[in-house]
């Protein structure tokens, strides 16, 4: 198992905020919408790290990172979340 080190925690971190920033110059909104993003992000790229290291899965590994991998994660996870996030709900009709 990958042994994770102080530098490659924040250089994830770092490139997971780099991510979400950039998917909200993309797609906009307000300060809460860039937190939501932010968040979206971390979580979406500790997954596919995870994920990476729980099948075996390498892309673009850079020291204990698997930054590619992680990479796809964010990215995914940013989709979803948007899409989930902009769905209207229904108007109940009264009866």
């Amino acid at each position: 198992m990958n042994d994770m080190t102080l530098p490659s925690l924040l250089f994830a971190l770092l490139i997971a905020l780099l991510i979400g920033s950039l998917y909200h110059l993309i797609r906009g909104g307000k300060f809460l919408r860039l937190l939501f993003y932010l968040v979206l992000s971390i979580l979406g790229f500790a997954a596919g790290h995870l994920i990476g290291l729980w099948q075996g899965w390498t892309l673009f590994p850079l020291g204990s990172l698997n930054l590619g991998m992680s990479s796809l994660g964010s990215l995914i996870i940013l989709v979803i979340g948007d899409w989930l996030s902009r769905i209207e709900p229904k108007e109940e009709s009264a009866v």
